[in-house]
């Protein structure tokens, strides 16, 4: 096998920008603004987060998705306290320490086979409080669509919601792949975000068709105070985020978020559905969102890699990840599901 193929399913950041959100940007692209986010465009796009996530709801634009979760997670906690995730989490695994490194927190991470906690996994972590020996728990971090590409439903984060609460403890929402979670459900954001009780989120726009674009987005007014001042004292706020909004905004309007998402997902059907088949090949995890995880042999896995880019998950089992964009296409999976099966009948 030779050559390159014009897209991959190692990640939904290897596809571009979206052409409405380049327009948008453009579009903002005149004239002088005042900067930090005291523009009108910023300002359209906190009437329009709030027409999804509800009335209280403060949006402040970021960088990225790792500057969103760990401006999110300081703004809940105290130096000594702890934030509660599955062992998966992106936090732990693939924000290279930025939780521990620049917010200072420790993390207590939880097993669990399909990416999602629940109050009883969650509960395994909660003990000695008030024990100065142990960094104490205050936070509880999920992930929506999860990082196994599980979508958890909204009495799913709404039980966890309330024990969080019952606790004493708040809950956060990584929500890289939001969008893909409420297509696959059919539900509108604040199902599983305000109406279910999140404290608050990270809501992202990279992976659905943005250049540059997240946001924090507080749910729970008592935790707003802090974000600007974090946000800024983490690199994380944007002298020119007319920009920044504009990209959020251009989701937003017409749907493009759920456009985009919706034919993602689909497209992760397909290639689940065409490589079902092929014998030798396993799907691992159900297909809820935009990724599909399977095991194949390594010795195919790394015929593929030559023409194909995606990740091996787990090198002990064979595990891969593959991902679809807004921009996949039937041909794209046609094309992959054919040289997976020519390469499994190759032996």
């Amino acid at each position: 096998m030779s050559g390159s193929h014009e897209r991959g399913f190692a990640s939904d950041n290897y596809a571009g920008i979206h052409p409405e959100i380049l327009a948008a940007m453009a579009k903002v692209n005149h004239g002088h603004q005042p900067a930090y986010g005291a523009d009108e465009v910023t300002a359209e796009l906190e009437t329009r987060m709030r027409e999804h996530f509800g009335e209280n709801a403060q949006v402040f634009p970021v960088f990225n998705g790792t500057g969103a979760n760990v401006v999110s997670l300081q703004s809940l906690t105290r130096r000594w306290e702890a934030v509660i995730c599955a062992q998966t989490a992106h936090i732990n695994v693939d924000e290279g320490g930025a939780p521990e490194k620049v917010a200072g927190l420790k993390l207590w991470t939880v097993p669990t086979s399909d990416g999602k906690l629940t109050p009883e996994l969650i509960a395994t972590q909660v003990f000695d409080t008030g024990f100065v020996h142990r960094a104490q728990q205050a936070v509880v971090t999920v992930t929506q669509s999860t990082e196994m590409g599980t979508v958890y439903s909204p009495a799913e984060i709404k039980a966890i919601a309330d024990y969080c609460h019952g606790q004493g403890l708040t809950l956060h929402l990584d929500g890289a792949r939001i969008s893909n979670a409420a297509a696959s459900l059919g539900v509108p954001f604040r199902a599983f975000t305000t109406d279910a009780g999140v404290d608050i989120v990270s809501f992202g726009g990279t992976k659905i068709g943005a250049m540059l674009s997240e946001a924090v987005v507080v749910l729970n007014p008592e935790y707003a105070s802090a974000v600007p001042f974090i946000r800024k004292t983490y690199m994380q706020l944007a002298s020119k985020m007319r920009f920044i909004s504009a990209q959020l905004l251009a989701l937003l309007d017409n749907d493009l978020w759920l456009r985009n998402a919706t034919h993602a997902n689909a497209m992760a059907t397909r290639l689940a559905a065409g490589v079902s088949s092929i014998p030798g090949v396993s799907i691992t995890q159900p297909v809820q969102a935009n990724a599909v995880f399977a095991v194949l042999p390594i010795a195919v896995t790394e015929r593929l890699q030559e023409d194909f880019h995606f990740y091996v998950w787990n090198h002990q089992t064979g595990e891969v990840r593959w991902m679809c964009a807004w921009d996949t296409t039937e041909a794209d999976i046609d094309t992959f599901v054919a040289a997976i099966s020519n390469e499994m009948a190759a032996g």
